[in-house]
């Protein structure tokens, strides 16, 4: 999967998708980015901890899978934006972000197409 374009393609889904990236194992992000425009609410340092801390989430979320199936997403809303996870693969978390008023069962409908699941 090119995930460059899969990024560019979610940017393109709504004017109100602010951040649309893949991180890596390390909390990194790889490929994708900030919406051009945007102000960024976390540092560099902030966004590297909050990508390590949901990829152990999504281990956590993968140990119960036997049990209740594969994770497809997962979403947090806070007072200044709704973040969406989507595991790509062990090792890549894509990851969304979106402005409070998004439609975000629109959104996140059209990534899962994208990303097939």
């Amino acid at each position: 999967m090119d995930y460059d374009k899969l990024c560019k393609e979610i940017l393109d889904l709504d004017s109100k998708v602010r951040f649309a990236g893949v991180c890596d194992e390390t909390g990194e992000i790889k490929f994708g980015g900030q919406r051009e425009g945007i102000t960024n609410l976390l540092t560099a340092e902030e966004t590297k901890k909050s990508n390590l801390q949901a990829m152990a989430r999504w281990g956590l979320r993968n140990s119960l899978s036997p049990k209740v199936g594969k994770g497809k997403y997962a979403m947090a809303e806070y007072e200044k934006m709704k973040r969406i996870t989507f595991p790509l693969d062990p090792d890549h978390l894509l990851l969304a972000t979106t402005e409070v008023d998004a439609d975000h069962v629109r959104i996140i409908s059209n990534i899962l197409q994208r990303i097939n699941i």
